[in-house]
């Protein structure tokens, strides 16, 4: 009997911008690494690195394209419209970088019954109970010392499995299926070695040098992280370091429809606005705006730091560029107020799919599903910044280059997550609407998106770079 083998990948070929995505989010096992991968894209499309610290006079130049971080964890991109004068609009998407994880303590030295173990902290709301049993490592910055006494701000990423927390067999606890139980601080705490073999390798267990990283962590974490980055671990003043799955992200399901992935949260968004804006930076001459991408760190804890949503980013960066002569032009006194009425957020966050096995949890309007289109975000109490006005701009737009749109509310008995959009809305008075790629297992440390999202995300972005001024002009909502 002759075997046929059919295969798939003829059926349903991998979108190039899903293939991509998973280059993207498995070199970003961090906020930083997502930033450093960002800013690597751009530089290679020929965006120009600035600095907030310096004058942006004479730099920022009508067709120019450029880029800054802050604090190596939040980035913002633009591209200077051909036609471009002070009180003009920005054309903005906004995302962020960081994902709910596991992150090293301050003091994370811990030893029981024998085993190293290092203690973490939470970092947002994250599903907790899928990080049992994963091959864990970590990655994040580390500062060190330098031989000439500055201290730089280095990516790691320690790439084998160094780290796992391991569940309780079923013998020693039979109620377990019945509802997995477990205390955060006590139970969530993985193990990096066993003493005695730590002791065979010659490590001591007390400190390797009098120093504070090395009395607060285990000197064999030390020692990996001195190891990957050529330094004595003398050298490692203090890091950020965040635990990560070492699976990488793939494509799956039977027709390659999925992308299984940590972080689909919110580095989906991210790339898409990145690749957008990388695509549409070399068609400026005509464009009377600035096209801009605002990715922030922090977004799961609320934003309220100095390089999150919440903070002077967006805006000192607005108000600078309205203030700076860009071409001939002399700004007025009211220019970054005229530009803000001029101006349009596209707030881009990872949206909630209809689940197979709950979709009773799912309003029955209103049902997103994978590889039919954007989902945009819609609340009656403003936990995200949708109105009529600003859905019909981006419906428009969507309609005039084909890509589809999808529209989702919460149920009245269901509370509602927000996003970045109502916080600048608010603080800055753009008019603003939340959208994002539908995905399952939200905040897992194993998510599921459509590869076909991909794709949709990064046609709406460009769309809207190139067609948001054209549009805006034909709709009168004061």
């Amino acid at each position: 009997m002759a075997i046929i083998q059919l295969s798939f990948e003829s059926v349903s070929s991998i979108p190039a911008d899903a293939r991509h995505f998973l280059d993207f989010v498995n070199a970003s096992p961090s906020p930083f690494h997502a930033v450093h991968e960002a800013a690597q894209r751009l530089k290679k499309a020929g965006f120009v690195e600035i600095k907030e610290r310096n004058s942006w006079e004479g730099e920022v130049r009508p067709n120019g394209k450029y880029y800054f971080t802050r604090n190596a964890s939040s980035i913002i991109a633009f591209a200077v419209g051909g036609k471009y004068k002070a009180g003009n609009g920005f054309s903005i998407v906004g995302a962020h970088t960081d994902s709910p994880c596991l992150k090293v303590k301050p003091v994370s030295k811990k030893e029981r019954e024998g085993y190293l173990q290092v203690g973490c902290e939470l970092y947002g709301g994250g599903l907790w109970h899928t990080w049992f049993d994963r091959d864990l490592s970590v990655a994040g910055r580390v500062l060190v010392e330098r031989a000439d006494g500055t201290h730089h701000n280095t990516l790691v990423k320690i790439d084998r499995p160094i780290l796992r927390i391991p569940t309780l067999a079923i013998h020693l606890d039979r109620a377990t299926n019945e509802g997995f139980k477990f205390n955060t601080e006590s139970q969530l705490t993985p193990i990096l070695a066993t003493a005695a073999q730590v002791a065979l390798t010659g490590l001591p267990k007390a400190d390797v040098v009098d120093t504070n990283v090395n009395k607060n962590h285990h000197p064999v974490l030390i020692k990996i992280l001195a190891e990957k980055l050529q330094v004595e671990p003398s050298k490692i003043k203090d890091f950020e370091l965040c635990l990560y799955d070492t699976q990488d992200s793939v494509i799956g399901g039977a027709c390659n429809e999925f992308i299984f992935s940590p972080r689909l949260d919110n580095l989906e968004m991210s790339f898409c606005s990145v690749t957008a804006l990388i695509n549409t930076s070399n068609d400026l001459a005509l464009e009377p705006n600035i096209r801009l991408i605002a990715l922030f760190d922090n977004e799961e804890v609320g934003s309220n730091t100095a390089h999150g949503a919440n903070s002077n980013l967006l805006p000192a960066t607005l108000r600078r560029l309205t203030a700076t002569h860009i071409g001939n032009a002399e700004p007025s006194a009211t220019a970054f107020e005229e530009a803000l009425h001029k101006s349009y957020l596209i707030s881009a966050d990872m949206a909630h799919a209809v689940h197979p096995n709950y979709s009773e949890k799912h309003e029955e309007n209103h049902r997103p599903k994978m590889h039919q289109g954007v989902v945009v975000k819609i609340n009656a109490n403003q936990r995200y910044a949708t109105t009529a006005a600003t859905m019909l701009i981006l419906k428009e737009i969507a309609k005039k280059n084909g890509v589809p749109l999808q529209e989702f509310i919460v149920r009245n008995d269901s509370p509602c997550g927000s996003t970045i959009g109502p916080m600048l809305s608010s603080k800055l008075g753009l008019r603003t609407i939340d959208v994002g790629n539908p995905q399952l297992s939200m905040h897992s440390i194993r998510e599921v998106g459509g590869t076909d999202d991909i794709g949709h995300a990064i046609r709406l972005f460009e769309a809207f770079f190139k067609e948001y001024s054209a549009v805006d002009a034909t709709i009168f909502v004061d």
